[in-house]
């Protein structure tokens, strides 16, 4: 009977604190104005229209105004796009000059978004995994953030006295016996251009990765050894796939910016390396803003379905 008593003290105590709490939120939600959430999110939203939607629309109209040598013309001709691919429809053998210009800068971004995966998930896992306490995790993190102090023409130009012909490494090389001759493809090349890049943009691969790693519940890496996983299996079968958000994430970062990276593809290039960043810079200095624009524009598209691959990938609404 005393329990019988005890339970429905309990029953009813918890539906009185239900029904105060139910209305307390009745309370707190009449004294709410419906705008209010609208005016918190306006400052970002004004932000967003005038700096990206505004200018995006803005891009999207040029695009198909006319131009001459000396004018624009507000118009409305598909001459611009006609003029992006001319020649990749015809037929003709070998490639037109806007795909082997794309696949030039595609073959760029796999190589750095391979490298810097590789070297972000490395450094991200060390500093998650191995190092034990907060305070060294946060100052060997901040090493990594040593470069992002100077600006990237200076990171890139610091590279021409390591990689010239008459640079360290060939001087170095030259004097150990290992070249008689100095290398000449260390510079103003692809592979300058590749290590330019890993080196400007690896830290955004092991910021979202490393963030995914110190989410995981170290519960659930230890129960894998006592189920007697080797470390392999831990990695593969538990980390990779709760890292894949961040994975996701840095690999976003990584291909869209160099995508349209034209800077360093021009100062590591030698000037000599096609890309669609480097063409679309040559058009406006030209001031062919309408042709210019339509190249934005083609970019931008090939870049949303990059990213819409990815995203069917991971699912990282659920993910996170």
């Amino acid at each position: 009977m005393t329990q019988r008593l005890d339970a429905a003290t309990q029953v009813g105590a918890s539906n009185a604190n239900k029904g105060v709490s139910s209305g307390a939120r009745k309370r707190r939600t009449s004294w709410t104005p419906a705008w209010v959430p609208y005016a918190q999110a306006a400052p970002l939203a004004l932000v967003f229209f005038l700096f990206f939607v505004l200018p995006l629309v803005a891009t999207f109209v040029v695009s198909f105004w006319n131009y001459t040598e000396y004018s624009i013309e507000p118009a409305f001709v598909l001459s611009n796009y006609q003029d992006v691919f001319y020649g990749c429809f015809s037929g003709s053998s070998g490639l037109c000059t806007t795909f082997a210009t794309y696949l030039s800068t595609l073959k760029f971004v796999a190589i750095v978004w391979a490298v810097t995966l590789f070297i972000g998930f490395t450094v991200a896992y060390f500093l998650a995994f191995h190092i034990r306490t907060l305070p060294m995790q946060i100052a060997l993190f901040m090493v990594c953030t040593i470069p992002f102090w100077t600006s990237n023409v200076i990171r890139m130009i610091s590279w021409i006295p390591l990689l010239g012909r008459n640079g360290l490494v060939n001087e170095t090389l030259a004097s150990i016996g290992l070249v008689d001759a100095p290398i000449e493809w260390l510079l103003y090349s692809d592979f300058a251009v590749a290590l330019a890049l890993v080196h400007l943009y690896t830290l955004f691969m092991v910021v979202p990765i490393f963030n995914s790693m110190m989410r995981i519940d170290r519960a659930l890496i230890e129960a894998a050894y006592d189920a007697g996983a080797s470390g392999w299996q831990t990695l593969t079968n538990v980390i990779i796939p709760l890292v894949k958000p961040g994975i996701l994430i840095g690999s976003i970062f990584v291909v869209t910016i160099v995508t349209g990276d034209y800077l360093t593809i021009g100062i590591m290039g030698g000037q000599q390396i096609a890309s669609v960043g480097k063409t679309i810079q040559t058009q406006i200095n030209f001031l062919q803003f309408p042709i210019a624009a339509a190249n934005a524009i083609v970019l931008l598209a090939v870049v949303l379905l990059t990213i819409w691959g990815m995203l069917r990938l991971v699912d990282i609404r659920k993910e996170l």
